[in-house]
């Protein structure tokens, strides 16, 4: 596919979407990524499913950042696997990005019914 401008844009307001919903998700405590995936999914009432081909490069992405830390420890079925949390500049964005999603979404539902 043909890299354009609103093809980019798309994946960057996708990536924010991604990454705001997964530091949302750690506000209430630390989880795996499997962990994260299924409470997006299960939250969302199956409307929201994240493979680990997107889930994962953005826990790291995140985790590059600053905004979620990482630790291992054991599943709840005894499995190795790595523990995500929340870090103070992770919640400091992620109120900053729930505010800029509020005025999105208001904005795009004052479009679509303008009643």
């Amino acid at each position: 596919m043909k890299k354009t401008k609103d093809n980019a844009d798309r994946g960057d307001l996708l990536r924010g979407a991604l990454e705001m919903l997964v530091l949302r998700t750690l506000d209430e405590g630390a989880m795996h990524g499997f962990g994260i995936t299924e409470a997006l999914r299960d939250r969302s009432d199956t409307v929201l499913t994240v493979d680990e081909g997107s889930m994962y490069p953005a826990l790291y992405r995140m985790q590059r950042r600053g905004w979620i830390a990482a630790e291992w420890g054991r599943s709840e079925n005894n499995r190795r696997a790595k523990f995500y949390s929340l870090t103070d500049d992770g919640r400091q964005h992620l109120e900053t990005a729930t505010e800029r999603w509020s005025r999105f979404s208001r904005a795009v539902a004052r479009v679509m019914d303008p009643a």
